[in-house]
């Protein structure tokens, strides 16, 4: 006991020089552990008698508390002084571009979507829909296709084993042409609209796929001609294409639900052994390729319709929207469209914010 202010002085002095949290830690353990000293003056009150533990205890008690208060004290200042040494010496360049967070992406298909619905938009066109599990009728009967057409032929077209209410055969829509039907019967005429949507047909390589896209146009006014459908398909394909020399060339063609009928290939251009569609296909270095069919709608299309055809006439066009989406974005291989595969969705995807306008480009991406 004769020792302990001394020893008390000799270890609030090493705390006060100690500089680093370890020789801190170091002293503790030497003062307050198991076998420090304050510990063992602590353990010899249990061989004193009472009043030497009276006279002795607070003395005892009293080196603890200071050998503990200057412990937290000395750590807190070292901590703070090595956080305003960091502070110092690190810093954040704030003019680098965050980390970018996981994020998904928009698929070709619902991009381009949405570019043909921002574009025919501006040409006064609604968005129609129609059911895909469709009856024969809407699908083949009112579009004038007879019972011998090959499109019906189990190879060609996936069938349902039940009918329908009215008897009629069930069957994956195989184009989108059902929605020209069903969109006459709902609200007449005049009309002017699109239908996108999936379609479905027994086939698969690289240039089909069992499922796949369309797009359906269908105008139905007094006074409809070909000169109209020509003005339409131009200006559709040079806003979707975002070239101004686009070359159109209207092929006769036999459609069963148009009449008359026309092929429409679009002029390109040989670029690094590529199609670069733009300018005439007739040009050196170009060719013509076939991107959608169309003509005026047959009367008898009209008439399923509901309409009078010695009143009304019409036109109608159908491309297929994934086929649309390689051409502009350059992809070789439709069944990559619907892999899942994350890395081409990653090459070939849109950003959320990239939303197609005619002011901004239907095909921006950020």
């Amino acid at each position: 006991m004769e020792n302990l202010d001394q020893q008390q002085a000799e270890t609030l002095a090493a705390i006060a020089e100690a500089n680093t949290p370890d020789a801190v830690e170091a002293i503790r353990v030497s003062a307050l552990g198991k076998q420090g000293w304050v510990s063992a003056l602590l353990k010899s009150l249990g061989g004193m008698t009472p009043d030497q533990r009276q006279s002795e205890g607070p003395k005892i008690h009293a080196a603890r508390e200071a050998v503990t208060a200057a412990l937290a004290d000395r750590k807190g200042a070292l901590e703070s002084a090595a956080l305003e040494a960091r502070l110092s010496a690190e810093t954040v360049d704030l003019s680098l571009p965050a980390p970018q967070a996981p994020k998904g992406s928009v698929h070709p298909v619902s991009q381009v979507m949405d570019e043909l619905a921002e574009i025919f938009a501006d040409m006064g066109f609604a968005v129609a829909s129609g059911p895909e599990i469709e009856d024969d009728w809407h699908n083949f009967t009112a579009l004038n296709m007879p019972e011998t057409h090959p499109a019906r032929a189990m190879h060609d077209t996936f069938y349902f084993p039940d009918k329908d209410a009215e008897g009629r055969d069930m069957l994956l829509r195989t184009h989108t042409s059902p929605v020209q039907i069903r969109s006459m019967i709902a609200q007449g005429a005049p009309i002017r609209i699109i239908a996108p949507g999936r379609v479905y047909r027994s086939d698969s390589d690289a240039t089909h796929t069992p499922m796949f896209h369309q797009i359906e146009g269908l105008v139905i006014d007094k006074g409809i001609h070909l000169g109209h459908l020509k003005w339409t398909l131009e200006t559709f394909l040079k806003a979707f294409f975002e070239r101004d020399d686009i070359v159109l060339r209207l092929r006769p063609s036999y459609f069963p639900f148009t009449e008359p009928s026309v092929e429409v290939d679009v002029g390109y251009t040989l670029i690094n052994g590529k199609r670069v569609v733009g300018g005439s296909g007739d040009a050196e270095n170009g060719g013509w390729m076939e991107v959608l069919g169309s003509g005026m709608v047959n009367r008898k299309v009209i008439e399923f319709g509901g309409l009078d055809p010695d009143e009304w006439q019409g036109f109608a066009f159908g491309t297929g929207v994934d086929r649309l989406a390689m051409l502009k974005y350059g992809m070789d291989d439709l069944r990559a469209f619907f892999d899942g595969d994350v890395r081409w969705l990653g090459h070939y995807g849109f950003g959320a914010l990239d939303v197609p306008t005619l002011s901004g480009g239907v095909g921006v991406r950020s």
